[in-house]
């Protein structure tokens, strides 16, 4: 065999050697291309759809629309009663923090960070922590699919009236009340007799 038949060889073995090296390299820049994430963002406290209203106005501003792309401050709807009128008002699911849909970079997390009203990221300063997606969409969907709360003005010792269920126009004392279940406790009297009856707030009216 001859020398220049050898380095051939030699060389085409390289080449055989070093496949897998240039698919891991590849394999390793595909997978640090960024990719949009969702990140939680701390505000001051009230002012969420501040930071939500300030911070679409920079990215349409600063031409980021193609790194950040949603801006979300998730809320549910509550449905109030007082004095026989319903009132809806719009209640945050988590007071002081905005989510944030992004590719971030440099400029990204610049725009973001010093957008009015922002705290912080969460996450440590020099590296944000992006939310797991399965989390953020069950954050959105419990905001969009929420079952509207009722608040009562109601307290211990008023009487109301139960309009629906199996003691429907019973008169009866609330003993308890439950503001974070919509329900409370009251005393009806049954047949002469003292009794504690569980009732949700769409069950009864104040007398």
């Amino acid at each position: 065999m001859t020398e220049k038949e050898n380095n051939r060889q030699e060389n085409e073995l390289m080449e055989e050697n070093l496949q897998p090296e240039i698919k891991e390299e590849k394999s390793e820049l595909k997978e640090k291309t960024p990719k949009k994430r969702w990140y939680v963002v701390h505000t001051y406290s009230g002012h969420e759809n501040k930071v939500k209203v300030n911070l679409e106005k920079r990215i349409e501003y600063m031409n980021m629309g193609e790194k950040i792309f949603r801006v979300e401050v998730p809320q549910k709807t509550i449905t109030q009663v007082k004095g026989g009128k319903k009132s809806e008002k719009e209640e945050k699911i988590f007071p002081g923090y905005v989510l944030v849909e992004m590719i971030m970079d440099d400029d990204s997390w610049y725009v973001v960070r010093h957008t009015a009203g922002v705290t912080k990221f969460v996450g440590s300063s020099k590296k944000p922590i992006p939310a797991k997606d399965s989390e953020i969409k069950k954050i959105i969907h419990r905001g969009q699919s929420q079952v509207q709360k009722i608040e009562l003005d109601v307290k211990v010792g008023d009487k109301v009236r139960i309009i629906s269920g199996p003691f429907a126009e019973f008169i009866g004392d609330i003993s308890e009340v439950y503001p974070d279940k919509s329900k409370l406790r009251a005393m009806v009297s049954i047949f002469g007799r003292e009794t504690p009856v569980e009732l949700e707030y769409k069950q009864i009216q104040k007398v």
